[in-house]
């Protein structure tokens, strides 16, 4: 099974597939939405919020190897007592978008203890970035105040005190005492928010039987338009837009934008645009229809998914989901990033 962050906590709002919900929901509530839950990784503890830290330029310990975008740095042993604010540092300035509280970020790290720099955790060798949301809750306080208003494309150094790390209970799992301060050096490759969209090729429909998506990258939800034809009787996944990212796996989890209808009657059921919310879930912990849709399409896609019902809820929807027994779904999902 691969191996998770050890930066993770445990975030609000996602629960399973078997719960698909209303668009009354917001961001920082816990929400009847399309999506799975986590997994039980190693959690910040679940305290009142610290006030804001104050960012400081340094000290920070020498990168001394990997001194590139996107490699493995080596990062020399803190000297001296660590500042008790959040220093920071851009060690390379990127030239992309520049990060928000709530957006998802993809980014390789590695994380020291300054006392010894022993490593507890980094993605390089895992060859996995991290996909993770900037939020309170979600992620390490020192996390969210070190990245918002970075560019994507930077490099950023960073030392974080207990206070906006493990706080004084530390992370034993890791070998982190509550007194430690952490270092971190974060390659940070994109960056995704609720305006985020496919980005590809629109690729021609050819089965005039299935439903048309329509193909604008605005951020706006897209127009689903269902034929006067019955429903499928098997599981359609379809290219809309045809992205040019790695092939989404069976065990991934997937960051999208996504919306839902019935195929009788088009009402809409669940939308991530509706909430200005994205979802992330792994394709592990979604119904037969969403993980099979998805496995082997490429990131950067927008994909029709038309869910029967042996392949959705079948004779058991949700309560209170607008969904009817041996519905016929479908979604029209983008695939922004995946891990």
């Amino acid at each position: 099974m691969r191996r998770r962050s050890l930066l993770i906590s445990v975030p609000a709002g996602l629960v399973t597939l078997a719960a698909c919900g209303s668009d009354k929901s917001d961001s920082g509530k816990t929400s009847d939405s399309a999506s799975p839950a986590p997994s039980s990784s190693p959690s910040a503890t679940a305290t009142s919020a610290p006030p804001p830290p104050k960012i400081v330029s340094g000290p920070l310990p020498a990168i001394t190897a990997g001194a590139k975008f996107g490699e493995k740095p080596t990062v020399a042993k803190g000297s001296g007592q660590p500042s008790k604010d959040l220093a920071v540092k851009t060690v390379i300035a990127g030239g992309g978008r520049t990060l928000a509280e709530n957006d998802y970020v993809q980014a390789h790290y590695l994380g020291q203890i300054w006392d010894s720099a022993k490593v507890f955790d980094n993605s390089y060798d895992r060859k996995a970035p991290l996909l993770i949301q900037l939020a309170q809750g979600t992620i390490i306080d020192g996390w969210r105040y070190a990245l918002t208003g970075k560019k994507v494309g930077s490099r950023v150094q960073f030392a974080v005190p207990p206070t906006w790390g493990y706080g004084t209970q530390g992370n034993s799992q890791a070998g982190i005492k509550g007194t430690d301060t952490l270092v971190f050096v974060v390659d940070v490759q994109d960056a995704f928010n609720a305006k985020s969209s496919a980005k590809g090729r629109t690729v021609q429909k050819k089965d005039a039987a299935l439903p048309t998506v329509g193909t604008a990258t605005d951020g706006s939800a897209p127009e689903i338009t269902l034929p006067k034809t019955a429903a499928p009787k098997k599981l359609v996944s379809e290219y809309v837009i045809e992205g040019d990212g790695p092939a989404v796996k069976a065990d991934s989890t997937v960051l999208v934008q996504y919306k839902g209808v019935l195929w009788d009657g088009g009402k809409e059921f669940d939308s991530t645009y509706g909430r200005k919310a994205l979802t992330s879930f792994s394709l592990q912990q979604v119904v037969k229809g969403w993980a099979q849709g998805l496995t082997g399409k490429k990131v950067g896609s927008r994909v029709l998914i038309v869910i029967p019902p042996a392949d959705g809820y079948g004779d058991n929807p949700p309560p209170d989901s607008g969904i009817k027994k041996d519905s016929t779904l479908v979604f029209s999902v983008d695939i922004l990033a995946a891990m």
